[in-house]
């Protein structure tokens, strides 16, 4: 099959046998989409996106689509399940609303086709009904190991049904519910049967093979699980549901994380390269696996490992070796409190040469191995008493490997952060997400990288997967041009040279006031906190009839306001958000119909410059030559913007207006960062003619 730029073309068959082959195959592949798809009809350009999927899924490899809001990216995954002759369909996602978005896609599916069967597994903490304190995948594995000992004691006594055992249930009425030892949702999951050989054996027990078998071909959503699965652990039932499913729904971290991963494979009894693998919200992939990379530690962790080696140094020497380094980390850190700089990187070969000077340690390589015994004993004693968070010494051990890694790795950085009290914090970060990314994709039959925000392509496919090749494909904005008004000011910026500057600080607050005053709820979107406190005090009192809502950097109040905020078109009110790009009000929300009707971002949303950022900079450039700037500084600078923009058109018929105030954005640089649809429609304007378009957007 011929490839263009935008994905696979039909091709021309002549007399050619080899071109009559290619014409059969793609004949094939087309009638084979259409029995999956669950629509009367497609999307404009959808059937060019299921196309390259279904291709890369026959034929293996990598494809990244960048597809706006309403192309249906959805619909990706039936391509797939064309394609999968027997293997498994897996679906990471980020949040809890795009996997609603997949389980309602797969359930049209399901109508269309009978039989298909798909189960999802979110995190642990979201699904776990036991309660108790400390990290919940530790307390999930330490209470498990405790049940099953507890029924197999119990079983070789021949209660081989463990619920209805008289002493396991007197165990749990006794049991602390904060420190949990054992888990009765686990038990009612678990019977046991007697092989031939006469050895015991664990089984599902029927009460939760019948859930997991309902759970798998009905719509049950995750709100709901809990209640459906009743007495029995959500979390093993959607495991054993799994493993018979044709699409698992998956969490990042179940993805990204190479512990979790590796364990939810064996559990499921699959290898990566029997899967094909779809990736949802692709342009957040770099942050989640820097994030799962990097490594932190703090004063208050130096003191807590002190503490949890106290009863251990007259029993390993390993202890008391490890107990005299402490006080040095303390020092290090105390001596970076001098810095005028709240961010910085420090010279891990200085760490290293303070924290070993005077011990009885020569290098870095024999105190990751006293660690690493040292860490393991303390959490097999720690899972015995039932405490499930992780030590300090852990996260010590694990900082101290990165730290060793780091020096013959330039991925990884060493940077100290001043926090608000006045403490340091280290940190080993990741700043690379290449290597392991192309890992994990190369690991699996084949992978699609799906978003709306993944322009410009090209510099994504370096950035993630530099040199492999990748089908790319580019859609453009299928939604009606008429519904909306794009432009960017030719006379504001948040640049720091201009940020006193009178007039264009008057010029801003007059872009905010005049936006403010169209129509319906709006979204005013900023670089920082502090600037979206300095404008909303300014801009508040002239902002009539509407409700002022600030972003706070508390989770659940800013989960409580936001829910008022999006209610109020309801009642024949309307509100402005004063927000922070990339933070809890711009990524990941669906604000459709008349709950926002438009979007400005102020400023172009860099990161804070500073030497650690120009270190990073260097390092793509060394990768990537010019284009190495872009990619790792500006590229997610107009990604954060692009996304803060992105939460106004998610269906077709919604209405809005899109307003980029930073000239910065019409540089040929940073305007090609915008998606070629945007480009195309965007209109230069003054703070004067913007006024002129805003009042005839209102009329």
């Amino acid at each position: 099959m011929e490839r263009g730029f935008d994905g696979p073309r039909a091709p021309i068959c002549h007399g050619d046998p080899n071109n009559i082959e290619v014409c059969r195959r793609y004949v094939q592949l087309m009638e084979s989409l259409d029995d999956w798809f669950p629509y009367r009809e497609y999307r404009p350009h959808q059937r060019k996106m299921l196309e390259v999927a279904a291709s890369v899924a026959r034929d293996g490899g990598i494809a990244m689509i960048d597809a706006p809001t309403g192309s249906g990216k959805s619909s990706v995954v039936s391509a797939l399940l064309a394609e999968s002759r027997g293997r498994k369909v897996l679906v990471a996602v980020r949040t809890i609303s795009q996997l609603s978005t997949f389980m309602r896609e797969l359930e049209l599916i399901r109508k269309k086709r009978g039989g298909l069967k798909f189960a999802y597994l979110i995190g642990k903490s979201s699904m776990c009904p036991l309660g108790g304190e400390g990290d919940v995948y530790r307390r999930c594995e330490g209470v498990k190991a405790f049940s099953t000992a507890l029924m197999r004691e119990r079983a070789q006594k021949g209660a081989l049904i463990p619920v209805n055992d008289r002493h396991i249930k007197q165990q749990i009425r006794k049991m602390d519910p904060e420190h949990p030892l054992i888990c009765p949702y686990f038990i009612h999951g678990k019977s046991f049967v007697e092989p031939e050989d006469g050895a015991l054996k664990m089984i599902p027990s029927a009460a939760l093979r019948t859930r997991a078998e309902r759970v798998s071909t009905e719509l049950i959503w995750p709100d709901q699980l809990a209640g459906f699965c009743g007495s029995i652990c959500p979390y093993d039932t959607m495991m054993h549901a799994a493993r018979d499913a044709d699409v698992i729904l998956v969490n990042f971290y179940h993805l990204f994380n190479d512990a979790i991963r590796e364990q939810l494979y064996l559990s499921l009894g699959i290898e990566g390269s029997d899967a094909l693998l779809l990736i949802d919200e692709a342009h957040n992939c770099g942050d989640v696996v820097q994030s799962i990379e990097s490594v932190t530690i703090d004063e208050r962790d130096i003191m807590q490992a002190e503490h949890e080696l106290a009863g251990r140094r007259r029993s390993e020497h390993q202890a008391d070796a490890i107990t005299q380094i402490l006080p040095q980390i303390t020092r290090f850190m105390d001596a970076l409190k001098a810095s005028h700089e709240i961010e910085d990187w420090f010279d891990p070969a200085i760490f290293q040469r303070m924290i070993l000077a005077g011990t009885l340690y020569q290098n870095m390589e024999s105190v990751v191995d006293d660690l690493l015994k040292i860490s393991e004993g303390i959490r097999e004693k720690n899972m015995q008493a039932g405490e499930f968070r992780e030590s300090a010494i852990e996260r010590l051990t694990e900082f101290f490997y990165r730290i060793f890694r780091s020096a013959a790795d330039p991925a990884y950085l060493t940077v100290y952060r001043k926090e608000d009290d006045g403490s340091v914090a280290l940190e080993v970060r990741n700043i690379d997400p290449g290597t392991k990314l192309q890992d994990i994709v190369q690991a699996h039959a084949c992978s699609v990288l799906i978003s709306g925000t993944l322009s410009p392509i090209e510099s994504y496919q370096r950035y993630y997967f530099g040199d492999l090749p990748v089908s790319a494909l580019s859609l453009p904005n299928a939604f009606p041009p008429e519904n909306r008004r794009i432009f960017c000011a030719d006379d504001i910026t948040t640049a720091y040279s201009m940020r006193r500057d009178a007039q264009n600080l008057a010029r801003t607050m007059d872009y905010i006031t005049t936006f403010a005053a169209l129509p319906g709820n709006l979204a005013i979107y900023f670089p920082s906190y502090d600037l979206v406190n300095t404008f909303a005090e300014r801009c508040a009192p002239r902002i009539r009839k509407k409700q002022i809502y600030i972003e706070p950097k508390e989770t659940a109040t800013a989960a409580t306001m936001l829910k008022e905020f999006m209610a109020l078109p309801g009642s024949g009110r309307s509100g402005v958000l004063f927000a922070v790009c990339g933070g809890k009000w711009s990524e990941g929300l669906d604000y459709r119909g008349e709950m926002l009707a438009g979007a400005l971002v102020i400023g172009l949303p860099l990161a804070p410059f500073n030497r650690v950022r120009r270190m990073v900079i260097d390092y793509f450039r060394m990768k990537f030559g010019a284009e190495g700037e872009f990619i790792s500084y500006t590229l997610p600078a107009v990604n954060r913007a692009m996304q803060a923009l992105g939460r106004v058109l998610r269906a077709p018929e919604d209405r809005g207006v899109l307003v980029l105030g930073e000239r910065r954005f019409l540089e040929p640089r940073v305007r090609a960062g915008l998606p070629p649809w945007m480009q195309e429609e965007m209109a230069t304007c003054t703070i004067d003619t913007f006024r002129k378009e805003a009042d005839r957007w209102r009329s």
